[in-house]
């Protein structure tokens, strides 16, 4: 979903209306990732980049209240009207990534779904997340990846010159799983895929979901 900066929300009003008419296309090929990302989580969770709310639906009974962050207002918007329709309680409000509106360790668990590829800085937005997840707790990702593969990988890197451009700010070679494990969390059980599952190397097809944990205070696992 389109993402701001620190600075205020960088809005891509025209990509929001795309990508709001391309994520209903492509959610048959999408929701069971969406299932897999939330299954199992309980109490309080914070989404970030929660865009036309598509993963509400798939929050399960044991989430007391989900607080769902978009900039975006178009795409904030439909996530309103998706949120009355949720069997979990959630709550939109306005907001960037890098600079959430929760207290520290506020949160049993955090989400990001595909958004850690638009965010003008992927680290504060991860440190932010690390900040608001309380010990112990969890942070759920899906996301775009950098390919395992070296030329795939290049394919990307050449693809960044213009794609955030056309994506509203996705970058498809970051490293996001290195990412996650800088900013303190520590990587439990994921998956890799590509979607499309295709043999052309597309850019954006690299795709992970799984769980992070952020240290207990104890300094245990």
């Amino acid at each position: 979903m389109p993402e701001g900066s620190g600075h205020g929300p960088v809005h891509h009003p025209r990509f929001a209306r795309v990508y709001a008419r391309l994520s209903q296309t492509m959610e048959a090929g999408v929701a069971e990732y969406r299932s897999a990302l939330l299954a199992g989580l309980t109490g309080r969770v914070i989404e970030v980049g929660a865009g036309n709310g598509l993963n509400f639906a798939h929050f399960p009974a044991g989430v007391t209240e989900v607080v769902a962050v978009e900039p975006e207002p178009y795409l904030r918007g439909l996530g309103l009207a998706a949120a009355r329709q949720a069997a979990a309680p959630v709550q939109v409000v306005d907001g960037v990534a890098e600079d959430l509106p929760a207290a520290d360790a506020s949160f049993d668990a955090g989400v990001a779904s595909l958004v850690l590829c638009s965010v003008r800085d992927q680290q504060r937005a991860l440190a932010e997340l690390y900040r608001v997840i309380r010990p112990g707790g969890q942070l759920r990702f899906f996301e775009h990846v950098r390919a395992e593969g070296p030329a795939h990988a290049r394919v990307q890197r050449l693809a960044d010159t213009l794609w955030p451009l056309l994506a509203g700010g996705c970058h498809t070679s970051r490293d996001t799983l290195g990412a996650i494990t800088a900013a303190g969390f520590r990587l439990g059980s994921y998956r890799r895929m590509r979607i499309p599952d295709s043999r052309l190397p597309w850019p954006n097809a690299p795709h992970a979901v799984g769980a992070a944990y952020r240290p207990p205070a104890d300094g245990g696992t």
